[in-house]
C-alpha cells in the first residue's frame, strides 16, 4: 500500500511487523547458537500449505542476460529500510538483516565485489541515491511509472501478489469470479484489491473493512467467507498465532499489475546502465544456481505464491 503519492512498498501490519521482528531476532540468536544452522525461520505448520512450497521464479532461461564487465565495479552502496522484517530489521548484532539484505550480499559475492549497507528511513531513499549518497536501493521498492521518473530499476526479483484466505474447511483449490457468486468476501476498503474484487467479482457480496485486524477478525467468526488481500502479509497471518491456525489460503495467486503493481526492483541512479545490467545479471545467476530458492525458502515458511 503506498506510504506516499511517490513512494511504496508491500504493506505489512504494524502488529505482524512487530512479532517478526522479535521472532527474527530470536531466530537469528538461535542460529548463532547452533554454529550456523542454515535455517531462519522455524519449519511451517503442517497442514497449512501443500507441499512442495511454491517459490516464485521471475526470470526466463530462455533470456540469459549477457555478462556485463563486471571489472568496472568496484564497489556497491546498498540502501535499504530500517524496520521492515523480515525484509529490513537490525539484527542482534545491530547489523543490517533480513531478506532484502541477504539478497544484496548474495548479489555482491557473485558479482565479486565490495558492499556497504546502509539503513535510512524509508522515506529518505530516493533522495539518498539522486544526491550520490548511495547506488542501489534494495528496500521491497514498488516498481511505479512516478518512481520511474526518477531512478532505473532492475527486473523484479519479486512481486507482492493477492490472494484469498478461507477458514480451513472451506478451502478452495481453485477460486473463480463465477465461484464466489452470493460469497461474502472481505477487504480494506479503498485499496487495490477491493478495485480489483469489485471489476473482476462482480457477483460476490464484498464487504469493506477499515484495517487488517477488523478484516481478519470477521473471517475467524465467520462473518465472512473469505478475504482478499496481500499475499505476503497473509502468508505470516496464517502461520501465526493470531490467527488461532484457523485459516488457509484458497486459490493462487494474482498478479495483475493493473491493480498489484509491476514488481519489487532494485532501485539504482537514473543512466546507471552498467550497475543495472550487472545486478540483473547476478539475480538471474543467484536464481539458476538455486541460492534465490534457498534465500526465499529461509524466510516464507508459508509460501505468499
Amino acid at each position: 500500500m503506498p506510504k506516499t503519492a511517490l513512494l511504496s512498498r508491500v504493506s505489512l501490519p504494524h502488529t505482524v511487523r512487530a512479532a517478526l521482528a522479535g521472532w527474527l531476532i530470536a531466530a537469528a540468536l538461535a542460529i548463532v547458537a547452533s554454529a550456523g544452522a542454515a535455517q531462519a525461520q522455524t519449519p511451517p505448520k503442517p497442514g497449512v500449505e501443500a507441499a512442495p512450497q511454491a517459490v516464485p521464479g521471475f526470470w526466463d532461461p530462455r533470456r540469459r542476460p549477457d555478462r556485463p564487465d563486471l571489472s568496472r565495479l568496484t564497489v556497491i552502496r546498498f540502501l535499504t529500510e530500517t524496520d521492515y522484517p523480515p525484509f529490513n530489521f537490525t539484527g542482534p548484532d545491530g547489523n543490517p538483516a533480513g531478506f532484502n539484505v541477504d539478497l544484496a550480499r548474495a548479489l555482491c559475492d557473485e558479482i565479486k565485489v565490495t558492499c556497504t549497507i546502509q539503513m535510512r528511513r524509508f522515506e529518505t531513499l530516493i533522495d539518498a541515491i539522486t544526491s550520490n549518497r548511495g547506488d542501489a536501493i534494495i528496500a521491497s521498492l514498488a516498481v511505479t511509472p512516478q518512481l520511474r521518473a526518477k531512478v532505473d530499476f532492475t527486473d523484479p526479483y519479486y512481486r507482492a501478489p493477492a490472494r484469498f484466505v478461507s477458514r480451513r474447511d472451506a478451502v478452495m483449490p481453485e477460486v473463480r469470479p463465477e465461484y464466489l457468486e452470493g460469497k461474502k468476501v472481505g477487504v480494506i476498503a479503498g485499496s487495490s484489491h477491493e478495485a480489483y474484487l469489485k471489476a473482476m467479482f462482480t457477483d460476490a457480496e464484498i464487504r469493506s473493512y477499515a484495517n487488517d485486524d477488523a478484516l481478519r477478525l470477521a473471517l475467524r467468526r465467520s462473518e465472512v467467507d473469505f478475504i482478499f488481500g496481500d499475499a505476503i502479509s497473509l502468508a505470516f497471518w496464517i502461520n501465526g498465532t493470531d490467527s488461532g491456525e484457523c485459516c488457509a489460503f484458497s486459490g493462487g495467486p494474482f498478479v495483475e499489475s493493473r491493480f498489484f503493481g509491476e514488481g519489487i526492483g532494485i532501485a539504482v541512479r537514473k543512466g546507471n546502465d552498467l550497475l543495472r545490467q550487472s545486478l540483473n545479471w547476478a539475480l538471474f545467476r543467484l536464481w539458476e544456481k538455486g541460492r534465490y530458492t534457498d534465500l526465499w525458502l529461509r524466510y516464507f515458511s508459508v509460501s505468499p505464491f
